[in-house]
């Protein structure tokens, strides 16, 4: 898809947010990332849910999900937007949201406990996405000295031979990435 100028179909599918992601299932649109996750784990049950069973915990998985999409993503953002002093400050909070998040990691292997669940797959950005920005940036934002827990979540979540065997590797990420921001 061409994101700039958006295609017809991004405009016809999501006309609300005009973006992607869009997921087409026999002709009908889902929009959003988290909302198109759970859409695929209801609509496909053949193998275990991203979701707990409980009420609580669903309720607790959403909000850590939505977490991360709605203030962690936004603030690693303004990393990237920022510069100097504004840069400083966009990095100390990056790393207060991330020991929040590292806290609900405590004795667990995945955010899901001993399976991949919802938070892990949100998380996923900052598995490997994350990795190849420090690096375009010049900036340490994740490293075992300051986010122990999360950096063994990293480890443990990119040798999990399901993730192994879904992502792109990190060179055509890196190069997707660097292709984006040249677009900018």
């Amino acid at each position: 898809e061409s994101l700039s100028p958006k295609s017809p179909e991004i405009l016809k599918y999501n006309p609300v947010h005009k973006k992607l992601p869009i997921l087409l299932h026999n002709g009908k649109p889902v929009v959003e990332s988290l909302v198109i996750v759970e859409y695929i784990d209801e609509t496909w049950t053949s193998g275990s849910s991203i979701l707990p069973a409980d009420p609580l915990g669903k309720s607790n998985a959403r909000f850590w999900a939505k977490f991360i999409d709605d203030k962690l993503m936004p603030a690693i953002m303004n990393v990237r937007r920022y510069q100097g002093e504004e840069q400083v400050k966009a990095i100390d909070e990056v790393v207060k949201l991330f020991k929040l998040l590292e806290n609900e990691l405590k004795g667990k292997k995945f955010f899901g406990g001993d399976t991949i669940g919802l938070v892990d797959i949100t998380a996923n950005f900052i598995a490997l996405w994350l990795g190849i920005h420090q690096e375009m940036m010049g900036i340490q934002l994740v490293s075992k000295e300051k986010l122990p827990i999360l950096c063994k979540w990293i480890d443990e979540y990119l040798n999990s031979s399901i993730i192994k065997q879904s992502l792109p590797s990190r060179d055509e990420l890196s190069a997707a990435l660097l292709s984006y921001h040249k677009s900018l």
